[in-house]
């Protein structure tokens, strides 16, 4: 069973606000009525009031930030590499696709659509409680083929630079010696990794329908993405990754305070 944080999220907040709220119209007068002199209002609340008073403001200033702002998320595979390791704590831009109502996720004010080449968080399509992090590649109306490893779009192929061999470290040593290429999508360039011993280089074509979205990992032979379970629909769209917090990898010693500050592109 997943935790659904937002879910709880709300229900705190509704909890701790209503109970604070009901107080206050009701039971508060009546209370300082029929107090003992000389003590202070919270000194005769009932501890579950106290505690409501105490915690509603922090819910929901959490609530706000993270359902309309910014969410946390943290990397836990390899699928992103190089752009993203393990072990990456990352922040997400919850109003550059519209802003959403937390659980419902019913879009409340439309904002941009996502571009070639955004970094993407989302509702995995075959199970929404998961969040998955892929980056765009194919938009509504493109015909997106993948061929020997590299992408064309409406028969144009994207550029590639390659860089040479990728040198991974702690968690992401399964990369370790993959090729490492500057690849473009339009104007927007990224690093890629593919394998350089010649696994999954199968061909795949597609036309990207009205309201999804084509997307890939950055480790391309070791990425399950649009290529296995299909397309994203708009309403899964969490937001654009932009930032990087922190980075803990125990098999990298701990903190990798290089990765701190980092502006995903």
């Amino acid at each position: 069973m997943t935790f659904d944080f937002s879910f709880w999220l709300v229900m705190f907040t509704f909890i701790s606000g209503s109970v604070w709220l009901l107080d206050r119209l009701f039971f508060k007068e009546k209370r300082i009525q029929d107090g003992k002199q000389g003590l202070l209002d919270h000194e005769n609340e009932p501890i579950w009031v106290e505690y409501a008073r105490s915690f509603f403001p922090v819910f929901f200033i959490v609530l706000i930030l993270r359902s309309f702002l910014v969410e946390p998320f943290r990397i836990p595979s390899a699928s992103m590499m190089p752009t993203l390791l393990i072990g990456d704590f990352i922040l997400v831009n919850k109003y550059d696709y519209g802003i959403r109502l937390p659980v419902l996720n019913t879009k409340l004010v439309e904002n941009k659509y996502p571009d070639r080449g955004d970094v993407v968080v989302f509702r995995y399509p075959e199970d929404p409680s998961i969040p998955f992090i892929k980056r765009v590649v194919g938009i509504p109306g493109d015909h997106v083929e993948y061929i020997n490893k590299t992408i064309h779009i409406n028969g144009v192929e994207q550029k590639q630079v390659v860089n040479g061999a990728y040198e991974a470290f702690g968690s992401g040593m399964m990369a370790d010696d993959d090729r490492w290429i500057t690849e473009f999508l339009d104007e927007h360039s990224h690093d890629i990794l593919v394998d350089s011993d010649g696994r999954g280089a199968f061909n795949f074509e597609t036309d990207v329908p009205e309201g999804m979205y084509f997307v890939l990992g950055d480790n391309r032979d070791n990425s399950r993405d649009s290529r296995y379970w299909g397309f994203v629909p708009d309403q899964n769209l969490v937001g654009r990754a932009f930032f990087i917090w922190m980075n803990w990898d125990s098999k990298n010693g701990g903190v990798n305070w290089s990765r701190i500050g980092t502006i995903l592109k």
